[in-house]
């Protein structure tokens, strides 16, 4: 438990104002502690900070040292006790020696996380992590932010826990001359990230990274990393079925907690023996190693641990048939999972409990827990598919400009050792015709890559201007509208349409050109899609010529959206009343055919107006875009693409746009 500042006893402080003896268990002492709970009384505190201490914390502020194993060499033998780390706090913030209470702040934040008291460790974390910085101290910011990342990691809150372990070794690697405190809080974020890696359940990539952080803790004698490191690693192993191999690894950082005396390291080990033991049908082994190891983790005061073992004695004990006492387990674990939010755990109890109410014939509530273990099961593994998606991305990237880096640096490596080993005449004559002959190729190639790169920045901006955020977080806002109001069925419905849109788009965007019936689908969803934030109140129409086969007409990919957004967004938004957009799709003669949309907007000039007098301006680069695409595959035709954009008029003013397009069909 934590050690808060203590009280007299009550029965010394019974005797002392009453001189009367309190029995336990007697009523009078029961509403007595209620009383005492509700009233802290500030006479009652006992002043148990030694001179010592003080004079000890007064020369330790006065000296200032700005490193964490400094600061540890000298509070290590109370940093366990809150009541100590508390006095550091307050005497720090008094002399705004911010190293100094940043240090206290983390030892008593880790004392509540130990204790299973999450809310108050991130608090005491994050108190942590401002003074660090108000220090500017990178040192306690990696430790602060890897303490941060620890807390989240116990409550699975994947995505949070791996950008503060992230952000914890950029920090870290970029430090030039770390010190031995920086290169531990290194390998923690290494095991941090390692740990979020086996959740997902990519545990080849984990183990990577647990030896990586194993191989640094042996530089630096770390027996405590050591027996973190193996003891992650078995974990690997065992989700992977490798139980002899896992169990090695578990053994071998049982060695290490031994040597150093860690009481939890010890706990977790024989747990996760016994895990591998219940796995392999070994139940009395397991159990006579559980049973201890439960009494120990409850004097420890640890709740994660308290609860696994709780399941893992349930899982046991239902093997051995001992229903009665599983059934009593797992509520244990499922109470304290529910209570101290592990989600983990909460779907593993339930999924025990589901088996075991099965095995009692009693199929309803096995299919409660079943549905419930499912439930906590889905909701775990979102987030960190999200985050997992998102990480793969950005390692992909990086990557692939290393390799780039890389590969461009060898190849000029190739070229200086070349002409560095030619020396004499006839070598040089033949180089340097080889050279002009390649800067011949190279010029050719240019012309080419310059016509390829301009295809693509083309295909890249017309993709964007398809995929622009403003469209996509706006599509999304809508959907999530529905979510909120319960239209389940509307939500469904254009989620299904966007995802469509989307996937037609990516499609789309990889070819050339492609049909026109192809095109007009994708239209088609994208103007349902845009007209959920209009009300639905576009009326759009499709007419096309029965005498044209759409299938068989090719046109460039993705060319008739801008227009449509331009009309949407330059003639419609705007208007009040109808709105009206119509697209039509004639043969004009044996060589073009001709596609008309044409809205009932306010006109371009009238529009022009209106933009002017807007304070966000939103501008159109997909119509520019267009048109250049529409001139670039002209290249490819007998006859060339036209676009003409008409104002049709109402007597003297423009009330309506018309855009044209004439698209050659040989």
């Amino acid at each position: 438990m934590i050690n808060r500042p203590r009280f007299i006893s009550l029965q010394e402080w019974y005797r002392r104002y009453f001189g009367a003896r309190i029995l336990r268990g007697s009523f009078l002492r029961g509403s007595f502690l209620l009383c005492f709970a509700l009233f802290p009384w500030p006479h009652l505190y006992a002043q148990e900070i030694p001179d010592a201490f003080k004079k000890l914390t007064s020369t330790l502020v006065t000296v200032a040292p700005q490193s964490y194993e400094e600061i540890d060499a000298i509070l290590k033998p109370k940093r366990n006790d809150t009541t100590y780390m508390r006095y550091v706090n307050r005497i720090a913030a008094q002399e705004k020696y911010y190293v100094g209470q940043s240090y206290a702040l983390n030892q008593i934040g880790r004392k509540y996380r130990n204790i299973s008291r999450f809310n108050k460790a991130l608090e005491y974390h994050e108190k942590a992590l401002k003074a660090a910085m108000d220090a500017k101290n990178v040192e306690f910011k990696i430790f602060s932010l890897n303490m941060l990342g620890v807390v989240y990691r116990r409550i699975d809150a994947i995505k949070t826990a791996l950008e503060y372990h992230q952000e914890a070794l950029n920090l870290a690697e970029a430090v030039p001359h770390p010190s031995n405190s920086i290169k531990r809080s290194r390998n923690v974020s290494l095991n941090g990230i390692g740990n979020l890696y086996q959740t997902l359940g990519q545990y080849d990539i984990a183990i990577a990274q647990y030896k990586k952080s194993m191989e640094l803790e042996l530089q630096l004698h770390n027996s405590l990393g050591l027996a973190i490191s193996h003891q992650n690693i078995g974990e690997c192993l065992e989700n992977k079925g490798l139980f002899i191999e896992a169990l090695e690894h578990y053994r071998s950082s049982l060695g290490y907690n031994q040597e150093i005396e860690n009481i939890k390291g010890k706990i977790i080990c024989n747990n996760s023996i016994a895990r591998i033991f219940i796995k392999q049908q070994k139940l009395s082994e397991a159990l006579a190693l559980l049973t201890p190891n439960l009494q120990a983790a409850e004097a420890l005061g640890d709740k994660h641990i308290i609860t696994a073992i709780h399941i893992n004695m349930g899982s046991a004990l239902m093997k051995l048939n001992q229903l009665k006492k599983a059934e009593t387990h797992l509520f244990a674990g499922l109470q304290l999972a529910n209570d101290f939010h592990f989600p983990f755990f909460a779907s593993e109890a339930n999924n025990f409990l589901s088996e075991l109410y099965k095995n009692k014939g009693n199929y309803k509530k096995a299919l409660e827990f079943y549905v419930k273990a499912d439930s906590l099961h889905k909701e775990i593994n979102n987030e960190v598919n999200q985050r997992y998606t998102n990480d793969l991305i950005i390692k992909y990237e990086t990557e692939k400009k290393e390799n780039e880096i890389t590969s461009l640096a060898k190849e000029n490596e190739i070229i200086n050792l070349r002409l560095r080993r030619n020396k004499n005449t006839l070598i040089i004559s033949i180089i340097v015709l080889a050279l002009l002959m390649f800067i011949l190729y190279i010029l050719y190639r240019q012309k080419q890559l310059k016509n390829d790169k301009q295809i693509l920045t083309l295909e890249r901006s017309m993709l964007r201007s398809q995929m622009n955020p403003h469209f996509l977080f706006n599509t999304l806002n809508s959907i999530k509208l529905y979510i909120i109001n319960n239209e389940k069925k509307n939500a469904v419905h254009y989620l299904n349409k966007f995802s469509k849109l989307i996937r037609k788009i990516l499609e789309s965007s990889s070819l050339k050109e492609i049909s026109l019936a192809d095109e007009l689908d994708t239209i088609a969803l994208y103007m349902n899609i845009e007209n959920i934030r209009f009300s639905n109140e576009i009326h759009f129409k499709v007419h096309l010529d029965p005498n044209l086969d759409p299938h068989t007409i090719k046109i460039p990919s993705l060319i008739l959206q801008p227009f449509l957004e331009n009309a949407l967004w330059h003639g419609l938004s705007s208007k009040e009343g109808e709105k009206h957009i119509a697209l039509s799709v004639t043969q004009e003669n044996k060589d073009f055919i001709k596609i008309s949309i044409k809205d009932n907007g306010v006109g371009r000039e009238a529009s022009e107006k209106i933009k002017k007098n807007k304070s966000l301006k939103r501008k159109s680069i997909g119509i520019d875009i267009t048109k250049q695409r529409l001139a670039n595959f002209s290249k490819d035709y007998q006859n060339s693409f036209q676009v003409e954009i008409l104002d049709l008029y109402r007597t003297d003013r423009a009330w309506s746009t018309e855009v044209v397009l004439h698209i050659p069909t040989h």
